[in-house]
């Protein structure tokens, strides 16, 4: 719930901050695209091979999200609605795939099948890594929704497929969607599966023109599409999330689950085991034996190294992109206006962005206006956090809205201020989400690949750029405890975002 009224200083300020820091990209990308003038950079536009790629791009994101929407929903209902047993431990396996890089999978899945490649493996390895990002909000959803509700088409003579489908499914629409379309902005900006398996879409040709050096206004413009595309990606996300309806009040408290029958349970446990056999367990077995094989050579110091290096920028990342995220979650869930629209539109807009521009737009501002930092850990931070700060700020937000407005009120009619309230009401009701968007950059940060290996300081490693610099060269035994180190790092926020996933909505 929003309300008009003006937000105070202490939460304006630092989110028009954020606001700021999060069009850093815009910046450059409109600078570098129109550098060749106006007319160069709309006959860049509609080109017939950047029709090809937009179509090609579309086709990718369309069956990613379809695929997502529907595992991510089964797999969402067999661990909050069915009757099977050891629940939450299923659910942390299925948002494993969370802490494995799409890099990584999609040298696994080569490494196992070397003909596999192009727009299939693509779709399977994007898939497999993204269907979380459906799952978790539907999960917490169900948690939230009134089961009777089912309970009650179900004594009118509904079939319990039925009753699933009429009724279930229209509770958790506005999850669903707003999950699919999390999906659809990350397949669009996603580099590393499309890059392993040599697939043209924005993120590869962006990538080769900037590497290439020799047109980057091509690049930039092919950006600014992606930029559009994620414009209307949030206003579909506007309109969807406006339509939500919560439950007023605690209620009463019921559980969740349901007697399944083995006809809608077997068929939902072949996609889990499907999803975690492919989605986790092809790159683990695939690390394992990497790192049996290349035991005796492995240089065991230097990978603790570079461990400590990628959770110690992985906790700074998180650390800033949570304060800068925290004013912003609040000015939009709080105060509705202006301030709060252009903020978050300015927050969200950046959220389809490659890597590799949002890199290349901080090296632009290092190299022109802060030397002294440029490839040092502080700008790398900055990078990561114009990267993370959208899905941070989306856990915020959420957290924020889900908790109860009365208890605000009842501080506020006690005489109490309104910054004290934010600090002593609102911010404690809400911080199982906000650890959870703390732990989301966290684990992003460490998996992050492009905007690391231009932006980091030449003397540091991390465990994605080390992953990535001996599997290009199909180095696949040099891989193996980089990989290994990774997941096992990446597995306690990931284990945190799965439990907070089914923490109760109403309080």
């Amino acid at each position: 719930m929003t309300r008009l009224l003006r937000a105070p200083v202490a939460i304006a300020a630092p989110a028009m901050l954020a606001a700021v820091v999060a069009i850093v990209p815009l910046v450059y990308l409109f600078d570098a695209s129109l550098s060749r003038g106006v007319e160069n950079a709309i006959r860049e536009i509609f080109l017939a091979r950047t029709a090809t790629l937009v179509l090609r791009t579309l086709l990718l994101t369309f069956i990613v999200t379809v695929a997502c929407a529907v595992v991510g929903t089964i797999n969402a209902w067999l661990v909050v609605r069915s009757s099977l047993p050891l629940r939450p431990m299923w659910l942390m396996l299925l948002a494993m795939p969370l802490a494995i890089p799409t890099y990584l999978s999609a040298f696994a899945w080569v490494s196992w099948i070397p003909t596999m490649s192009g727009f299939l493996g693509a779709s399977i390895v994007l898939t497999l890594a993204s269907y979380p990002y459906v799952m978790l909000p539907v999960a917490a959803m169900l948690r939230g929704a009134d089961p009777m509700l089912e309970d009650v088409a179900r004594s009118l003579g509904a079939s319990a497929p039925s009753a699933l489908i009429r009724v279930t499914l229209r509770q958790i629409a506005p999850a669903i969607w707003a999950g699919s379309l999390l999906v659809a902005l990350y397949v669009v900006s996603d580099f590393g599966a499309v890059a392993a398996m040599r697939l043209e879409t924005f993120t590869w040709v962006i990538y080769g023109a900037y590497r290439a050096g020799f047109n980057p206004t091509r690049a930039a413009t092919l950006a600014l599409v992606l930029v559009a595309m994620a414009l209307l990606l949030i206003v579909l996300e506007r309109h969807f999330r406006s339509r939500v309806t919560q439950r007023l009040g605690a209620g009463t408290a019921r559980s969740t689950v349901r007697r399944t029958t083995l006809t809608l349970v077997a068929p939902a446990l072949v996609v889990a085991l499907t999803s975690i056999g492919f989605g986790i367990g092809v790159p683990l077995v695939s690390s394992i034996r990497w790192t049996r094989e290349a035991s005796a050579t492995t240089d065991w110091s230097a990978v603790f190294t570079t461990i400590m290096s990628s959770f110690w920028i992985g906790f700074l990342t998180g650390l800033a992109t949570l304060l800068l995220a925290l004013p912003v979650g609040i000015l939009i869930a709080r105060f509705k206006g202006r301030l709060a629209d252009v903020t978050e539109g300015a927050v969200f807009v950046t959220h389809s962005l490659p890597g590799i521009v949002v890199a290349l737009s901080v090296v632009y501002l290092g190299i022109n206006l802060v030397r002294p930092l440029y490839q040092q850990v502080p700008l790398l931070v900055f990078g990561q956090v114009i990267i993370f700060l959208p899905l941070v700020v989306g856990a915020v937000r959420t957290s924020i809205e889900q908790s109860r407005l009365a208890l605000e009120d009842v501080s506020r009619s006690l005489g109490v201020s309104r910054m004290a309230t934010v600090f002593r009401v609102t911010i404690p009701l809400a911080i199982p989400g906000i650890a959870a968007g703390g732990a989301l950059a966290v684990l992003g940060a460490m998996k992050e690949l492009p905007t690391t290996l231009i932006l980091r300081p030449t003397e540091v490693e991390t465990l994605a750029t080390s992953i990535w610099k001996y599997s290009v060269v199909s180095d696949f035994g040099a891989v193996g405890p980089y990989a290994v180190s990774l997941m096992l790092l990446a597995a306690l926020p990931t284990a945190l975002l799965s439990h907070v996933a089914v923490v109760k909505v109403a309080r």
